[in-house]
This record gives C-alpha cells, structure tokens and sequence, in this order.
C-alpha cells in the first residue's frame, strides 16, 4: 500500500464492563483505557506532580489518571466509588476522622493492629473513645450501640483470630442506631464478600494485601456508594495529603488483573492445608473459616513451637505481611501490641498459589522437626 494510500477504517467494539458481568471479567477489563485504535490496552502511568490550570486536576495532591484507573477497577469490584490512599492505615486514619470528638467507636478486640492502636492512641489522646467486642456475639455488638456510637468497624473474617461477623445483621443494628458501619474487606477480597451490598456504609482495605498481590506495593482504599461521604473522604485525602504514589497504584491495578486467579488458587489451597492440619498431633487448632487464602494454627508445644516453626520453614517465609503470592507465615504475639486474648502460640499462614504438595511438604517437615 503506497505511504499516501487511504487506510482503512478500523472499528473496534467497546468493551462493556458493567455490573452484570461476573467479577472475574470486571477484574480483568475496568479500569482500562478507551478502546480506540492505537489506544494502549493499560493505563499508562502519570508521573506529574503539576497540572495545566483550567482542568479538574489542578494539582498532583488532587488526582491523576492512574489514581482513577485503580478506583474505577475497585469501585466495580466493590460496587461504589473507590478512593486511593498511600496505605491502608492512611485509609483507615481517614475514615476514623469522621468521628466527633469523644463519640465511641465499636470495633473488635481481634483486628488489624493498625486500625486497634489507632484507636487505642484516639482514646489516649481523648480524641474518641473505643468499645472493644466480641464480634461474633451478635447480640453483644448489637447491645454496645448505644447513642453515643458514631461508628461500627468491624472485619470478616477478623486478624488474626478469624472470627466472622454478621455483617447483614450488624449493618442494620448500626443504621438503627445512627452509626456509619464500616468493612475492612482485605482479607475476603470483593471476589468473595461485597459489603456494602450486605448494608456497610464504607469498605476499607489495605490494597498492600490481596488487591496488589505481589508484596511490591504500600496502597490503601476506601469505597463508599453515597456521593456526599465520597466527596467528604476526598476532601480530608486532599487536606491530609494521603496520596497514593503513581508507580505503586499502577502496580496495584495491574495485580487486580489476576485477582480471580490468585484467590481461587490461594482459597484451595488453604482449604486443603486446613484439612490436613486438623489431623496432624503437632496441632491442637486449626482456625479456617471457610473461605480465603488465611489459615491460623494453633501448636501444642506453645510460643516456642510456633517460633520454631516459623524459622524452619523453607517454602514458607517469614514475614509479617499477607495476601502475596507467596505463601508466608508469623507468630501473632511476637508483637507487644498484639491482643493478649491471642494465643501464644497461634501462627497465621498467608497461604500463596504454589503446588499445595509443596506447601504441606515444607510444613509438615518443619512440624515434626520438633513435635
């Protein structure tokens, strides 16, 4: 074809991500750019910090294209409107703020340490003031809602202790009593629980967790469905200046892609690894709740069995994080700050996608190495 020789027009179909497709195809299709030729399929990163006046921008502190790729791909997943946080704790500072001075916050005795020592340091500070529960006793949560409560958080299952909650019931209890419900959804992932179509308010996650995937990334968020509480959140982001770095919310998105793929395979083997520990006379409890990719044991020979095992593993790693595709395990109370109603010598696995042979092979041996 001569170089000044018309080409022909091509026209491509736009993808159609809306909410009837199933999650896995959301995962891997929201978000992207505009399908037009030439057009790349991934968003590119943004690195800029300053913006031609005029626009909706203005100001790197505001907003950037990578940002709104994220949000756009978590807020389908989750069913609202994501907002991007440089961590999860940020996320979590950010939602804390919208309680009033020395309003009550009802949270469980078992959670992130994060989300607990911020609490624990409002109340020190006599910002607000926290109601420890048990979040499994439905009626006990029901009966700490009482009317100076501004805010239920709660977690499903909880960290490290793996308690679920009745998030429809709570949910409700929490609206009659004129309090926000909150979700911190980092272990279930959107794949496997939607809060806020369970009646939550605002879901948190650490997006460092499961939605990055890859132990590359520090990234929070927050999803809400109400426009005016989107907006109020935004606002304290932009004030506080808890900006997601570009470089890691591209490395977030990118992760999500693969999102269905890394908790279907997490999740079973998990499931498999529960199973077997039931069994095996180095364990006296296996804590599972059924779902996801997070396994606690418990060892009959205590804090030093479970520190042991934790530095005679070799597919295993040690590590204080989660949700990564490699699989990576920790003494709990290792941490001062860790609840004292945890036990000694509970270790959590974050099980990863590796052959489940592997897996079982490496812990198995590093159990009998001393049991």
């Amino acid at each position: 074809m001569p170089d000044d020789a018309p080409r022909p027009t091509v026209s491509v179909p736009t993808p159609d991500t809306s909410p009837q497709h199933r999650p896995a195809t959301r995962a891997v299709h929201a978000g992207r750019p505009a399908v037009v030729p030439d057009a790349p399929l991934n968003t590119p990163l943004t690195m800029a910090a300053t913006y031609v006046a005029g626009g909706d921008v203005e100001y790197g502190r505001y907003g950037n294209p990578t940002w709104t790729a994220f949000e756009e791909a978590l807020g389908e997943l989750e069913g609202g409107r994501a907002l991007a946080f440089s961590s999860g704790l940020a996320a979590v500072a950010t939602v804390l703020d919208l309680v009033a001075n020395d309003a009550v916050v009802v949270a469980p005795q078992h959670a992130y340490q994060g989300t607990l020592g911020q609490l624990g340091d409002a109340q020190l500070r006599g910002r607000a003031r926290s109601r420890l529960v048990d979040i499994e006793d439905t009626d006990a949560v029901r009966a700490a809602l009482d009317d100076d409560v501004a805010l239920l958080w709660l977690e499903s299952p909880t960290n490290p202790a793996l308690e679920i909650a009745d998030i429809r019931a709570l949910t409700a209890a929490a609206r009659e009593a004129g309090a926000y419900s909150v979700v911190d959804n980092t272990f279930a992932t959107p794949l496997l629980q939607q809060p806020l179509d369970l009646g939550a308010d605002i879901v948190v996650h650490s997006a460092t967790k499961y939605l990055a995937g890859h132990s590359d990334a520090l990234l929070g968020a927050v999803v809400v469905r109400d426009d005016e509480l989107h907006d109020v959140l935004k606002k304290r982001r932009d004030l506080l200046g808890a900006t997601p770095g570009t470089l890691e919310t591209w490395l977030a998105l990118r992760g999500m892609r693969t999102l269905h793929l890394r908790v279907e395979r997490a999740q079973q083997n998990a499931t498999e690894l529960a199973r077997r520990l039931e069994a095996h006379p180095a364990v006296t409890r296996v804590r599972y709740p059924g779902f996801g990719g997070i396994v606690g044991v418990e060892l009959a020979g205590g804090a030093g069995a479970a520190d042991l095992l934790c530095h005679a593993t070799q597919v295993w790693v040690y590590a204080t994080s989660l949700g990564g595709v490699e699989s990576s395990l920790e003494r709990r109370r290792r941490w001062r700050t860790e609840a004292a109603t945890i036990p000694e010598s509970l270790v959590r696995l974050s099980v990863g996608i590796e052959d489940v042979e592997d897996l079982w092979d490496d812990l198995d041996r590093a159990l009998r190495a001393w049991s």
